[in-house]
């Protein structure tokens, strides 16, 4: 006996209602499909439906039955599907869509790579700050940064994190001091920006004591995207909270100055999504591989550099506190 190809007999008389039609589904003969069902009833040892002329329902045994074999039937597919397509050389188009921040820093270098290992995928990259729906929308692969992701049917890969740190212009400290804690932002002005992965007006900073929130007066700025909370910054309007990918170019200039260099705000998982398990085309495989290969490494790396930068950029504030007029 096919137990797997019983499971699958059995879960399509379920959905089609009937041994007729699923034997027509299935182009087989209807005493085939009532000896498969049978003959997984005498292995269980138990009724998985009541028949009637008009009607089949499933007892309670078989509904619980049909959730597993439709678990086992979902994961022989996906086995059997990765195997098939392990050795297919990538192709076609790739569409992808990415947060704005996250895929001017790092997905285009990331595609540039993966073009270099396989030149036979194009690529379609579409950069925006809301989630979209990839069937709809007609998307391969999305890129989101979330601190957790909502129930959905997608599939999720998580292929790195990132953090926000505190960043002003050497002008605006040389203005307005060097805030020394967290709450002593209350007094001065802060950029926000308006997202929905954060609340509104709360910022929360992550240090070697824990957890300090401070909720901000109304902002003078509000912008949608880390670019332009980044221009804001360097301009000198006020103080904001930048992704490091976004802020490291400034602090390489000095043209921005990690202001609090103690703590880390607004920490992300950035997630790979895709649509279903079953079937998944050698070229999404491929570009989701290459990202759980690069992009932690990558990360790490600005983490790291953006640290080195803390330190120089604290002792610039201090040295801008002491030359201030208010000094």
């Amino acid at each position: 006996m096919d137990t797997i190809q019983n499971m699958r007999i059995f879960v399509r008389v379920v959905e089609a209602g009937s041994f007729t039609q699923a034997a027509a589904c299935l182009s087989v003969s209807t005493p085939y499909v009532s000896r498969c069902v049978q003959e997984l009833e005498t292995r269980l040892r138990a009724r998985l439906m009541h028949r009637t002329t008009r009607r089949l329902t499933l007892t309670e045994v078989g509904e619980r039955y049909l959730e597993h074999c439709l678990h086992i039937i979902a994961r022989v597919d996906e086995a059997e599907s990765e195997a098939r397509t392990s050795n297919e050389a990538p192709a076609g188009k790739l569409r992808i869509r990415a947060m704005t921040g996250f895929g001017q820093h790092y997905v285009i270098k990331a595609i540039n790579e993966y073009q270099a290992r396989y030149p036979e995928v194009n690529v379609e990259l579409t950069l925006g700050q809301r989630m979209p729906d990839l069937v709809d929308e007609g998307y391969d692969v999305a890129l989101v940064a979330a601190v957790s992701l909502p129930d959905s049917a997608l599939i999720s890969q998580r292929i790195g994190f990132a953090f926000s740190i505190a960043c002003a212009s050497p002008d605006y400290i040389e203005r307005r001091g060097m805030p020394i804690a967290p709450t002593d932002l209350n007094e001065h002005s802060c950029i926000q920006l308006d997202t929905p992965v954060f609340p509104p007006g709360v910022w929360t900073f992550e240090g070697s004591s824990g957890e300090v929130k401070v909720k901000l007066k109304a902002p003078q700025l509000k912008v949608n995207t880390t670019e332009a909370l980044a221009a804001g910054v360097r301009e000198g309007m006020g103080i904001g909270l930048i992704p490091i990918y976004s802020a490291l170019n400034g602090l390489r200039s000095g043209e921005l100055i990690w202001i609090l260099p103690a703590y880390q705000s607004q920490r992300m998982n950035l997630y790979a999504l895709y649509s279903s398990r079953k079937y998944v085309n050698a070229k999404i495989r491929t570009w989701i591989d290459h990202l759980r290969e690069t992009i932690p490494k990558t990360l790490t790396a600005d983490q790291d550099i953006a640290r080195k930068f803390a330190v120089s950029g604290s002792a610039l504030g201090d040295a801008l506190i002491s030359t201030a007029p208010n000094a």
